[in-house]
């Protein structure tokens, strides 16, 4: 039928304007096998940017170093990442217009000990991470990724280093298998349900083929880990088994994420939230910080992208921690009336991923607040302040938006169910800045595999990017408090 029509013989789907934008995120997202490698997937576009690493530990970087024109990025704990460029007319007081997302998102972690096995099977202990919908990880071809401690080569008479480096094996290795009908045929009537400690042991392999393969003395190797697992991440780190102190590893989906429905117009991935924000906050903030632009701008434009915001943000890499207080006041100095000021002229775009209605669960939705795919940015409001916005942070949004006809939606959590919330509160409240949140409409939220529509990534991309250019502009045009 397709073929038929004159209008749609085609040997595959039109390329849409935003496909650009979309498809450099799928190569991002795809990079991206846990929170480590999220931040060294956006250091990537930062150095390509010319933006130049700094660092905590180094007061001279913070002394010498920052001036206006620059443009830096740090990171901390290898999974929360913070950028910025200071204004070619920049002076101490004039303020911060800043972006914020988070790296990490609901996953299955392995156990400190997951050497675990039953039945002839050999497993992996692990421990869930958020609020993640665990049922989606069943049948799925798994694998992990993180990092590792890795002891290096000793040089004689000097004692040992060590060193941080990223894994991940891409190939399946790992599966949580389901429980055929015929075993459990109560799913019909009492829905799935599974035990989190016991139904989530993924198989690594049967304890027989590890036997006839010689892979060594599994009692020997390791007291905590399967010798086979050890051996899997020394081979793809290229080191020595023994030489493998720790590591922080996650287990992670081996499908790409890529393009799919009839036009290709929605992108299926795993981390939308909050990856698809992180992306589009860095790529917005390297398109407003051209030399033209920077050289023109009054403030220091930034985005910080920090880790477990789905357990809280309460950790020295996360939102609720001092990172943020303390990085304004260093850049800013010691003059802390002039930066009570600053703080007033300042403010926060919290990003972080929202709920498209679905067709299939239209209750769902308070009826005046449905954020449709396609439909641009949502704006979030709770007046229970699980989001930070209130009608001035609106407003400067909204306003911009206008100016550039860029679409933007709202929702609010109906009375009756609870309401999810950000790092804009934390921030907010920590900092003293004005917050808005915002975020792209998506489906199936922390699913193994999420869904959202490619028009909202280009919208969303060019309003964040007008917001860095002109919101000190439209902020001195608005009286709220003298």
């Amino acid at each position: 039928i397709v073929a038929a029509h004159p209008d749609l013989t085609m040997s595959s789907p039109p390329v849409c304007s935003e496909s650009s934008i979309s498809d450099e995120f799928l190569h991002f997202v795809n990079g991206c096998h846990s929170e480590f490698h999220a931040v060294q997937q956006t250091i990537k576009l930062l150095t390509k940017a010319g933006f130049e690493e700094i660092s905590e530990r180094n007061d001279v970087d913070w002394t010498t170093k920052i001036k206006p024109m620059g443009k830096y990025f740090f990171t901390r704990n290898q999974s929360c990442i913070i950028a910025f460029a200071v204004g070619g007319n920049y002076k101490n007081g004039n303020g911060f217009a800043i972006t914020g997302a988070h790296t990490d998102s609901p996953v299955l972690k392995v156990k400190p000990v997951s050497k675990d096995q039953g039945s002839g099977f050999m497993q992996v202990g692990v421990e869930c991470y958020g609020g993640g919908l665990w049922n989606t990880w069943f049948d799925r071809n798994l694998t992990v990724a993180g990092r590792v401690i890795v002891q290096t080569e000793e040089e004689d008479g000097k004692p040992p280093k060590y060193e941080c480096k990223l894994v991940h094996i891409p190939r399946p290795i790992l599966c949580i298998p389901n429980l055929a009908i015929h075993l459990n045929r109560g799913i019909y009537t009492e829905g799935f349900k599974y035990n989190k400690q016991t139904h989530l042991l993924p198989i690594l392999a049967t304890e027989m083929l590890n036997k006839e393969m010689k892979m060594g003395d599994e009692a020997k190797a390791s007291d905590e880990h399967h010798f086979l697992l050890l051996v899997l991440l020394a081979k793809e780190l290229k080191v020595p088994m023994s030489s493998i102190k720790d590591f922080d590893l996650s287990l992670c989906d081996t499908q790409p994420a890529c393009l799919h429905g009839a036009w290709n117009e929605f992108i299926s991935a795993r981390g939308l939230d909050n990856l698809m924000m992180s992306f589009i906050c860095t790529k917005a903030l390297i398109a407003a910080t051209d030399e033209k632009s920077l050289k023109e701008a009054k403030q220091i434009q930034m985005v910080a992208l920090f880790d477990n915001e789905e357990v809280g943000s309460t950790s020295q890499q996360g939102a609720n921690s001092n990172l943020m207080v303390r990085l304004l006041q260093r850049i800013h100095g010691d003059d802390m009336k002039v930066y009570d000021a600053a703080i007033r002229k300042s403010f926060l775009v919290s990003a972080d991923m929202a709920h498209a209605l679905h067709p299939n669960y239209t209750s769902k939705h308070e009826h005046n607040h449905r954020p449709i795919i396609h439909k641009g940015l949502v704006i979030k409001k709770n007046s229970n302040q699980r989001y930070a916005t209130n009608a001035i942070t609106t407003f400067i949004l909204e306003e911009i938006a206008k100016k550039h006809k860029i679409p933007l939606q709202k929702f609010v959590v109906r009375n009756d169910m609870g309401c999810g919330s950000t790092i804009g509160p934390l921030l907010s409240a920590k900092l003293g800045i004005r917050t808005l949140d915002v975020g792209v409409p998506q489906f199936a939220m922390h699913s193994i595999r999420e869904m959202c529509g490619t028009r909202d990534v280009l919208s969303s991309f060019e309003l964040l990017k007008n917001f860095y250019l002109e919101f000190e502009g439209l902020d001195s045009s608005l009286t709220v408090d003298k």
